[in-house]
């Protein structure tokens, strides 16, 4: 992704982070990536440098607990938080945007892929038919494959299903399941659903 902060925008968006409560540097990093539906995870050169001229300017504390830092918004960074709401307002607005506009071009690059995978499939499905040529009085090879190709398949639904779920479960217990990583599914399912029917006879 192109810069996603502009000038300042990053240092204030931390500021807003840790307004709930104290966070691990790396918290902060994860909260930014879910807030861009995981499109925009900043680095850890990124934050950690900006942690630390926060907490030059007394704005954050900082507290070492083990191998890990705890940083806190101080009265200062409360008051600097407060009082530009109006900066803060617009930069969610700005997030927001972005978030929706990473949300389509997943959408459309999904799309595109999943086209491409079905004129595959049905290219594949089409010489598999014409190849099948069974012999009068034996099994029927192209019975017995196909059996076993809808015992892979539906495993592999199975799988997907079980992997995903468990996925969900994990996402909602933590930071929350955000609107991108709902939208990307319905799009990646319906999809493949569409691309599954085209191919099955």
């Amino acid at each position: 992704m192109a810069q996603v902060f502009a000038h300042g925008q990053l240092r204030l968006y931390l500021l807003a982070l840790l307004e709930d409560g104290a966070r691990h540097g790396y918290e902060l990093i994860t909260a930014l990536s879910d807030r861009f539906g995981g499109t925009y995870r900043p680095s850890a050169g990124t934050v950690y440098p900006r942690l630390a001229r926060l907490e030059e300017e007394g704005l954050v504390r900082r507290s070492d607990e083990g191998r890990k830092a705890t940083y806190t918004l101080t009265d200062a960074g409360r008051a600097e938080l407060d009082a530009r709401r109006g900066d803060l307002a617009h930069l969610e607005a700005e997030i927001a945007e972005t978030v929706r506009e990473q949300a389509s071009q997943v959408r459309h690059d999904v799309q595109a892929a999943m086209r491409g995978l079905r004129a595959d499939l049905a290219s594949a499905a089409q010489r598999a038919r014409d190849a099948a040529t069974p012999v009068p009085g034996e099994p029927d090879p192209q019975r017995t494959a196909s059996h076993r190709r809808r015992v892979e398949a539906e495993a592999i639904v199975r799988r997907f299903g079980d992997e995903v779920r468990a996925d969900l479960r994990r996402a909602d217990a933590g930071a929350g399941v955000d609107e991108l990583t709902v939208e990307t599914l319905r799009t990646v399912l319906d999809t493949a659903l569409r691309t599954m029917r085209s191919t099955v006879r």
